[in-house]
């Protein structure tokens, strides 16, 4: 891709996925430009991607960039656009990967309407990330295409309407703090039954990553796997009923339900 792709925000997402979009060979570092109020943000993102430039403001990243990431925090995105209203031509397109900022709210203070919003996860910092995506209906499929390509280049990506993008933000955008608080759990447990934390630790990490593999390569439902490793009056159905006791899954639900609510008031 040659055309100039800019950061607004320097932050750990943003060098990620411009990092990312490097080593996929789909951006060279030399067309990737960037600004970050913060020097220490700044001379992180040079590291993270060899050949960057950081530019003195916001509208000097705006000025030379066709694809435009706003990549600032939820509540400092108010002050950017303002700063930008007025700025960004039709020929830019502009990807915002800020929860609960939506199409509508950022085109109009934009004043464009070539705009796309993403919600990613923080395993893009390790490739492994779950993006989702919606367009305006001003944005084409040929850019559409190219938004999905870059993201699928840290992880998976996939496009769904506008109005599910909150609960794609309470499902996978917040999850990886709910597996963390799975894998947690379950090491704490394996230490009180008497395994030393190294091990507790390796054998939750592993497993967690062990049935996600499986469920993606085998495309069977969840269920289904469940199914295979658990046996009449054996250990795995005495767990799974301690789980079900003790409400794991209204748990989960519950915490996205709360995550996509406050999504939607990032929003407001």
């Amino acid at each position: 891709m040659s055309q100039v792709v800019g950061f607004l925000g320097a932050g750990q997402m943003a060098r990620a996925l411009a990092g990312g979009f490097r080593q996929a060979g789909l951006v060279d570092g030399e067309n990737v430009v960037f600004f970050d109020p913060s020097s220490e943000a700044a001379d992180a993102f040079q590291q993270a991607v060899p050949g960057s430039r950081g530019l003195d403001d916001e509208l000097s990243v705006v000025r030379q960039a066709g694809l435009l990431f706003l990549a600032v925090k939820p509540q400092v995105m108010p002050l950017v656009l303002e700063k930008l209203a007025g700025q960004v031509t039709p020929g830019t397109l502009v990807v915002s990967i800020a929860a609960g900022i939506g199409l509508a709210r950022l085109v109009e203070a934009l004043g464009s309407e070539r705009v796309i919003r993403v919600m990613p996860n923080t395993p893009c910092l390790v490739g492994k990330g779950a993006s989702a995506f919606s367009a305006t209906e001003a944005v084409g499929p040929e850019d559409c295409q190219l938004v999905q390509e870059l993201m699928e280049s840290v992880g998976i990506a996939v496009r769904v309407q506008e109005d599910q993008m909150d609960a794609v933000t309470g499902l996978s955008g917040s999850g990886p703090a709910y597996i963390y608080t799975v894998i947690e759990a379950l090491s704490d447990a394996g230490v009180a039954e008497g395994l030393p934390r190294q091990v507790a630790s390796q054998l939750a990490t592993q497993t967690t990553l062990g049935a996600a593999v499986m469920v993606q390569q085998t495309g069977e439902p969840p269920s289904a796997l469940t199914d295979q490793v658990t046996s009449p009056g054996g250990t795995t159905i005495a767990g799974l009923q301690a789980l079900a006791d003790h409400g794991l899954s209204a748990a989960l639900g519950a915490a996205v339900e709360s995550a996509t609510r406050r999504s939607k008031e990032l929003g407001e």
